[in-house]
């Protein structure tokens, strides 16, 4: 038995056909042909399967160029062998370049068999060519890992849906602790949990949604037309999946977090809303295990914000950041326990700008750490003028995690003090539990070495996050601070009435200061002190003041409360 050959001959004389599979056989194959001589018939019987198609150059009429173009537009790569009577070096040569493999005369039909091998042979080599072609460009459009699409191919889908669909929304989603089951359970099990993924997410998608993988472990998810009710009903649904995935005999649970931006609302191509989501998504993760739809207010990117990032780094470089002070006072005793100072700015154009504006700049476009400083040197300024007055009031300043985190930031403190000629012992530095937790080793760390020097501890916005107790008593704090959103429901919510009682019977035990945010009114004042709070501080007190002014509230402060004693 020959090679087989599945073989289409067009072909107008029967006996010209017969030789040519004569000397195919003689040459080793094993043809199973089909003759046609027409149009009609060459279209009915072009096969994908077909191994090659031998053609007469002259025929009535139909000619091998006009098979060759029509094999060419039905997309098919089947080699084409010509087979002339009479073909002149010109034309042969023309019918190679327009996509014929060879051509043999009728009488030299001796090496047509050594035509069809190389023909056999060239076909197999280009389809080698085109796997890998096909291979590279799927490499290059997919994660190795995954084979999910990858960033580039994202950005070309929602490119075509914004193209061609009213809405489109793209979500972004983060796993919340890859890194500790990385870290526990090797990259082994990392990588296969990361494959079951895109399976996961796909069983709450429709068909047409795309998910891609960007890298590490951040996905996104495509919803070509879909509005932002729509992502806000799929990020529920991920999110709400309890099942555990299994990685290597491993049941694994995984949180998320998922930001979203829609177009055109958000965005008008691929890059912003991208970056948009990925705006949201920071703000998700702040919480963790949410979801958020992207906001201006929260985009460190957007151009105001670039703006106003210009126009801080002047205002802290010409000291144009002034600084309030709102006193905090014993509830027992009615004396002024201390005061927290809160950065205020007013711009030259602007007016004043919230600092709920300004330090999220700060924060996120590498100004903290300059602000911070600058915050800091007032403070203890202020609290050397107070000293020298005769008065050694303490004073609060806030500092954030990624001062925390910087292991200069202990040393810098230290210069910035020595330099104010104050005593670091009047300065207490307030800091999120949020912060104390992000990286509880390094953050002790550092508290360690600023209370070494002399700096106090106060935990802000108490409640609001998710502090270890084992971390609390380890923790170099002498005071708490609950939160003003518990504080401000206390007389009208029994539950946030519970987590202000629970949060002094904590603060008592552990021999700690606490103090109250938020008191508006005389009632919750009263209902603080029944409770057995230390300190409290707000605007039933005094909304924050300049120097100044403060001064002024210090000076008529006994007055005032001895009123407030005997009402």
């Amino acid at each position: 038995m020959g090679k087989p050959l599945r073989l289409l001959v067009l072909e107008d004389d029967p006996q010209d056909a017969e030789l040519a599979l004569h000397e195919l056989r003689r040459a080793g194959f094993d043809p199973v042909w089909r003759r046609v001589d027409d149009e009609a018939g060459f279209k009915a019987n072009l096969d994908p399967e077909l191994d090659l198609i031998l053609a007469d150059y002259h025929q009535p009429q139909f000619d091998a160029l006009r098979a060759l173009k029509l094999t060419q537009q039905a997309g098919l790569d089947i080699p084409v062998v010509i087979v002339s009577g009479a073909i002149g070096e010109d034309i042969a040569v023309a019918a190679v370049r327009q996509g014929a493999i060879d051509y043999v005369l009728k009488d030299r039909l001796a090496r047509l068999g050594t035509a069809v091998q190389n023909a056999l042979e060239q076909s197999k080599l280009r389809r080698r060519q085109r796997e890998a072609q096909r291979a590279l460009e799927h490499q290059a459009l997919h994660d190795g890992l995954t084979d999910l699409p990858n960033r580039l191919q994202l950005g070309q889908r929602v490119e075509a849906a914004i193209a061609s669909r009213p809405s489109v929304a793209l979500l972004l989603l983060d796993l919340d602790n890859f890194k500790e089951i990385n870290d526990t359970f090797g990259h082994r099990v990392g990588d296969a949990l990361l494959r079951q993924v895109g399976p996961r997410l796909n069983d709450q998608l429709e068909p047409g949604d795309v998910i891609a993988r960007l890298g590490g472990d951040e996905f996104a998810i495509l919803l070509p037309g879909a509005d932002a009710d729509r992502a806000v009903k799929v990020a529920h649904a991920l999110l709400r999946v309890e099942r555990p995935l299994l990685a290597d005999g491993h049941a694994l649970e995984v949180l998320a977090s998922i930001g979203i931006a829609v177009f055109p609302e958000h965005g008008s191509s691929s890059e912003t809303l991208l970056q948009r989501a990925d705006v949201a998504l920071y703000a998700a993760k702040r919480s963790g295990n949410s979801y958020a739809i992207y906001r201006p207010e929260d985009d460190p990117y957007d151009a105001g914000r670039l703006v106003l990032r210009a126009d801080l780094r002047r205002a802290i470089e010409q000291r144009e950041i002034m600084l309030y002070y709102q006193p905090q006072v014993a509830l027992a005793t009615y004396q002024l326990t201390g005061v927290e100072a809160l950065a205020r700015w007013k711009h030259p154009e602007r007016g004043w700008i919230p600092p709920a504006e300004f330090i999220p700049v700060a924060e996120r476009m590498g100004l903290i750490k300059s602000l911070t400083a600058y915050v800091v040197e007032m403070a203890a300024r202020q609290s050397r003028a107070w000293q020298r007055a005769g008065s050694l009031l303490p004073v609060a300043v806030n500092v954030s995690m990624r001062n925390l985190l910087d292991p200069r930031f202990p040393e810098s403190m230290k210069t910035i003090v020595a330099a104010a000629e104050a005593d670091p012992l009047t300065l207490k530095l307030e800091i999120t539990e949020s912060a104390v937790m992000a990286e509880p080793g390094r953050v002790l760390e550092t508290m360690n070495e600023l209370r070494q020097q002399g700096f106090g501890f106060s935990i802000d916005d108490f409640g609001t996050g998710y502090s270890s107790l084992a971390y609390l008593q380890r923790l170099p704090v002498e005071q708490i601070k609950i939160d003003r959103s518990f504080v401000g429901q206390l007389l009208a919510d029994a539950g946030s009435a519970a987590i202000v009682r629970a949060t002094i019977e904590l603060a008592r035990s552990l021999g700690l200061d606490l103090v109250a945010e938020g008191v508006e009114d005389e009632a919750t004042w009263k209902r603080l002190g029944d409770m057995g709070c230390a300190s409290a501080q707000g605007y039933f007190l005094s909304r924050p003041l300049p120097v100044p002014e403060l001064e002024s509230w210090v000076r008529d402060w006994p007055t005032r409360s001895a009123r407030l004693k005997a009402a």
